[in-house]
């Protein structure tokens, strides 16, 4: 397999404003400076100062040398996170423009290799032992190509019976392009935050996935699995794969509860095990990105809501019309002790939603860190409901590699290959270009 160009969305909207640093070309006619792109009934008019013009629906800007880039104003990252924010961003490769719904999106043509140095410099710091930025090259690339295999994608998909709200929001392939370039997909921040160590491991794993079964394997990851990882059909859809299965996230041998079971979960919980991904701050300032270091407790984490605003938050997220919150009681939970099945008890009625993702959404005004979680009710005088506290563990789905644990799994003498044989058993590391 040789490597090829891959997509990249990268900034939607109405106008996309950007700058060309150097020459490019599209045929034979040259660009650079600054310029606009908006749409007119469905036409690309690009605008330079006063003069218009209309761009044909191949329009493609290519570099015309390695070191040309483009600059794009505004470009969004940690959608929906409480860190949300805009940014101003640099890409190498080549620019297009493609309409999708009444907004323009502005694409990043470029090679495989150097989106993934892009990636791993913006999933991790820099400061992040190399074993483990090797680890992350693998299961990025990996990622990315097991999406591209894929023909059909299940976000949004419904199921569950009556008095069910049961939604995932995987990474379907996009139709317009490859893959985004946010959280929902994997990040990609451009060259503004790659780096030397990014750039060695990419090099150092060109090439390399891991395998099952003869195929690429979907190997996800998150930020912080909080002592033990979850099965991919906790959070997707219901579909086992052998390698992304429960992992406990330590080096001693010693094996956690069964966390489906709720008196193990609760204790679980509420306890600070000794597990990898329970890391101080140090390690932490040596791991993640500025932005993620805004968030300092979400190994074991707690939100606290009055009663009313709580049941403002539901009503408004999902529109279910359950009237003021009673109870809030675990239906099923996964082998992390992530929550799958959620049961919302109001005054007018209750409904049960799953997976993680819409619980973490409907109870959060951004995302809750985690759907593993306890929660205490705290009542007034007539046994109504005054506040919830939620007490949590871990940040992100929990599935595949945990972040943290892996950099600390590094940071103590572990290679790259034994990073992903924890995290990603019965799979084979090879080289497929």
């Amino acid at each position: 397999m040789n490597e090829n160009k891959i997509s990249v969305g990268i900034l939607p909207g109405r106008e996309i404003r950007f700058r060309l640093n150097g020459s490019f070309r599209h045929g034979e006619r040259a660009y650079d400076g600054e310029y606009s792109v908006t749409s007119d009934a469905g036409t690309l008019l690009l605008r330079q100062g006063e003069a218009v013009e209309r761009l044909p629906d191949d329009f493609l800007l290519e570099p015309g040398t390695e070191t040309d880039t483009f600059d794009l104003a505004g470009v969004v990252i940690g959608t929906r996170f409480h860190w949300e924010r805009a940014e101003e961003q640099r890409f190498r490769g080549a620019l297009s423009f493609v309409r999708e719904g009444e907004e323009i999106v502005a694409v990043n043509i470029l090679s495989l290799e150097d989106y993934l140095t892009s990636v791993i410099s913006s999933e991790m710091n820099a400061n992040a032992p190399p074993e483990f930025l090797k680890a992350h090259a693998v299961i990025s690339r990996g990622w990315l190509l097991a999406q591209r295999e894929k023909k059909t994608g299940d976000e949004g998909q419904q199921a569950g019976n009556e008095g069910e709200l049961v939604r995932w929001f995987d990474c379907r392939q996009h139709s317009l392009y490859d893959v985004c370039a946010d959280d929902h997909c994997q990040r990609y921040q451009g060259v503004g935050r790659e780096n030397a160590a990014a750039a060695q491991a990419t090099r150092d794993t060109r090439g390399e996935v891991l395998l099952y079964d003869g195929k690429v394997c979907d190997t996800r990851f998150s930020k912080c699995c909080g002592g033990v990882t979850e099965r991919f059909d906790t959070a997707w859809e219901d579909r086992f794969h052998p390698y992304l299965v429960k992992v406990d996230d330590r080096s001693d041998g010693v094996p956690s509860p069964d966390l489906r079971v709720e008196e193990n979960a609760r204790a679980w919980i509420l306890s600070t095990p000794a597990v990898d991904c329970n890391a101080g701050g140090e390690v932490l300032a040596g791991v993640l990105n500025d932005y993620d270091r805004e968030t300092r407790d979400f190994f074991r984490w707690t939100v606290t809501y009055p009663a009313g605003e709580l049941s403002a938050l539901v009503e408004s997220r999902l529109h279910a019309g359950l009237g003021d919150l009673l109870d809030l009681q675990p239906v099923e939970r996964g082998v992390s002790g992530r929550i799958v099945r959620l049961r919302l008890v109001g005054t007018r009625g209750s409904l049960v939603i799953g997976k993680e993702l819409l619980i973490r959404r409907a109870l959060s005004r951004s995302h809750l860190y985690s759907s593993a979680f306890v929660v205490t009710v705290d009542r007034d005088k007539t046994g109504h409901p005054s506040r919830f506290i939620l007490r949590g563990a871990g940040w992100g789905h929990g599935v595949g590699l945990c972040q943290i644990g892996a950099a600390v799994m590094s940071a103590r003498g572990y290679s790259y290959r034994e990073i992903l044989s924890r995290y990603f058993p019965g799979t084979r590391l090879t080289t497929i270009y």
